[in-house]
């Protein structure tokens, strides 16, 4: 007995490493996606002044040591009411979004990132500790349960424009959620959508990359990305998501390169970057990774 117990920490720091691992590998996976209309890839910068693929390079190696971090918080406070949990979860992404910063010069690269990756990883530590059932909806469930009344809390106040964030206002012109809508909603749009559509596309043996290329454009085509709106208005959404259902109906006849370039070129065009689908596609990529 008490050489098992002496196993049992390390046990749980490798488990952590190998989730903090899949993590990091999410990220990687996404940037390194080409060709991605709009957004910074292995070709080009998409829509992007202000970033490189190198930035994001930088940034996914500084935000990766906080993976573990995350998971831990998850596993220490596995009995504490999950009420508390994103006020425990503040300062570490605070701190998470500063290495970040820190490595790009000032550029987020990641930070809806963050968001969503240190919530599922807080949510991994803590459905592990409690020896619970890990899947992709059990942990799409407990971040819900952290989440709930997170739109209303942050989004519904500050009614005044100039004093309102990005997200409030938003929230008040056209009803947007965002991050915050998908983390409360437990990532519907991933668990629904995203995820089930991935696996098919693995399943049929399409390979990873035209998997994850083909689940984008799906997520493109559904998601009220703010990072459109934010460039594009309303009408910018509206083009970019009827765009994408087109491209995806039409790669499963021709080759898909070609159209994605043309869309990535139009994206560019129009000055659009569909940031909020990536962070989604993440997400996505890193809930796959566990047993249905």
């Amino acid at each position: 007995m008490p050489q098992s117990k002496s196993k049992e920490p390390a046990q749980a720091i490798f488990q952590q490493a190998q989730w903090a691992a899949m993590a990091h590998q999410a990220l990687l996976h996404e940037v390194n996606l080409t060709p991605k209309p709009g957004l910074v890839d292995r070709t080009n910068n998409g829509a992007h002044q202000d970033m490189t693929l190198q930035d994001f390079y930088c940034s996914a190696d500084a935000i990766a040591p906080w993976f573990g971090r995350f998971i831990a918080e998850g596993e220490e406070s596995y009995q504490r009411p999950a009420g508390e949990i994103l006020r425990r979860l503040r300062p570490l992404g605070l701190g998470c979004e500063n290495a970040m910063f820190t490595a790009t010069d000032g550029v987020n690269t990641h930070k809806g990132t963050v968001f969503s990756m240190g919530l599922l990883c807080c949510a991994l530590g803590r459905l592990h500790r409690q020896g619970n059932v890990i899947n992709a909806a059990a942990l799409c469930r407990e971040v819900a349960i952290f989440c709930q009344g997170l739109v209303e809390k942050e989004l519904s106040g500050t009614p005044v424009l100039s004093q309102q964030t990005a997200g409030q206002r938003l929230f008040h012109l056209y009803g947007l959620t965002g991050a915050r809508g998908e983390a409360q909603s437990g990532f519907a749009t991933v668990l629904e959508l995203s995820l089930p559509f991935y696996r098919r596309m693995m399943a049929q043996v399409r390979g990873q990359e035209r998997a994850l290329s083909q689940t984008l454009l799906l997520l493109m085509s559904l998601n009220a990305d703010t990072n459109v709106v934010s460039r594009g208005g309303m009408n910018g959404l509206a083009w970019l998501q009827r765009r994408a259902r087109e491209v995806l109906r039409d790669c499963r006849q021709k080759s898909a390169t070609p159209l994605l370039q043309q869309f990535d070129e139009q994206c560019i065009a129009r000055n659009l970057s569909p940031g909020g689908s990536a962070d989604l596609l993440i997400v996505t990529w890193f809930l796959a990774q566990f047993p249905e």
